[in-house]
């Protein structure tokens, strides 16, 4: 769908402008209309490639999204309607993303929508286990506590993925650092020694040659090579983004040893989380299953997992499902077991999803503390290779002269 700017009158006369997602200008302006608005102007937004890619497109973050469901649990537990509880927040957000989309939510909540079918509107910014989440509040008339829920969710959640990306960022500098080391070595340093071998017009050894030439090679395409190395980046992409071309990828990476695993108890530590959440908040656990389903990130645990919920809804345990789903380790299936039979489902997948993230921090560090000396290796044997190649010249010579 296009982005379109779009200024239009309210029912109590004020203008306003939106950017509004839609398939076409008619279909737009006649829900617009249908809405109560007056539509003066519609435009479609350009750069669209860009916006549809990401580049340009403002998002709204996690934290943004923490405070926003923080300030909202306050102010509705000190009493105050929705509409003021928006319109106070309005006062305090800064300018962005959020705010726009906030002020669209309290015309709407205004014009008479429950505030889960303001939030349904904007997909991208409210994911669809917080409007659930708001909805059964909104069912069960204790939305203080589902938000509470939710937040409780997203500071768990949040946390663990922050100390996840932390632990990856030392390997990602220490290979970005040899790479670069090894290029400007390969692009630069050889192709000088190289300059100084044709002046002195000496035969050089076979292996001299070669990574001459591979040099000479690498130095003369170096941009050219750059440029179709992003080319397959973004053509990859593309293809990755295709349902086919996801599930090839997805399959693929559990099945890397070692990260496979490491990615597998990942999603399955968030799916185990989210379901806890979901259930706290009084949905059923069919619906809950499907609804958390999403959160694993990943095509083929997702079809495992869809499975697993047919299987659920013909009356089989939970337990027992998700044991042909072969996805988790006997000891977690042994723990949700016990949940479903003391009625303590909700705690128990907690329990499973902090004992999953214990096993993930305990690998992440067993790779981060492996991978600094495998790479200073591989490093000093490509970086070893190149100077005795190099060198071997001078060798010979030494040696005729002796």
């Amino acid at each position: 769908m296009a982005i379109y700017k779009c200024k239009i009158g309210s029912s109590d006369g004020r203008i306003l402008e939106k950017e509004i997602e839609a398939v076409n200008t008619e279909i737009l302006k006649q829900s617009l209309e249908e809405q109560g608005y007056f539509v003066f102007e519609i435009k479609k937004k350009p750069l669209q490639f860009l916006l549809e890619s990401g580049i340009t497109r403002r998002k709204v973050d996690n934290k943004d999204l923490l405070t926003f469901n923080q300030e909202l649990l306050v102010l509705i537990k000190a009493g105050l309607p929705i509409i003021q509880a928006l319109d106070t927040i309005l006062e305090r957000v800064e300018k962005g993303k959020l705010g726009e989309i906030l002020s669209e939510i309290r015309e709407d909540v205004k014009g008479g929508a429950a505030l889960s079918v303001a939030f349904e509107k904007h997909p991208k910014v409210f994911p669809h286990l917080y409007i659930a989440s708001i909805q059964a509040g909104e069912r069960t008339g204790d939305l203080p506590q589902t938000i509470r829920r939710y937040i409780a969710f997203l500071k768990k959640a949040e946390g663990f993925r922050k100390k996840v990306l932390s632990a990856l960022v030392y390997p990602a500098i220490v290979i970005t650092v040899a790479f670069v080391a090894v290029t400007l070595l390969l692009v630069y340093v050889v192709p000088t020694f190289s300059q100084v071998y044709a002046d002195s017009g000496s035969s050089l050894p076979v292996p001299t040659q070669m990574l001459i030439a591979f040099t000479g090679i690498l130095k003369k395409f170096f941009w050219a090579g750059v440029g179709l190395f992003i080319l397959a980046i973004f053509i990859f992409r593309r293809w990755a983004e295709t349902e086919r071309g996801r599930y090839r990828v997805d399959a693929l990476l559990i099945k890397v040893p070692f990260i496979g695993q490491l990615l597998i108890k990942y999603a399955v530590s968030s799916f185990m989380r989210t379901l806890a959440t979901v259930l706290g908040s009084g949905i059923p656990i069919i619906e809950s299953l499907k609804m958390s389903v999403g959160t694993l990130n990943n095509m083929v645990l997702e079809r495992k997992l869809l499975e697993a919920v047919v299987r659920v809804e013909e009356g089989v345990q939970l337990s027992t499902a998700l044991e042909g789903a072969k996805i988790m380790p006997p000891l977690a299936l042994r723990m949700l077991g016990v949940g479903e039979t003391t009625g303590s489902l909700e705690e128990m997948l907690g329990d499973i999803s902090d004992y999953f993230e214990e096993e993930i921090e305990r690998h992440l560090n067993v790779l981060t503390t492996s991978i600094e000396p495998a790479i200073m290796i591989i490093m000093g044997v490509v970086i070893g290779v190149i100077i005795v190649t190099m060198y071997l010249p001078i060798f010979k010579i030494a040696g005729t002269v002796g």
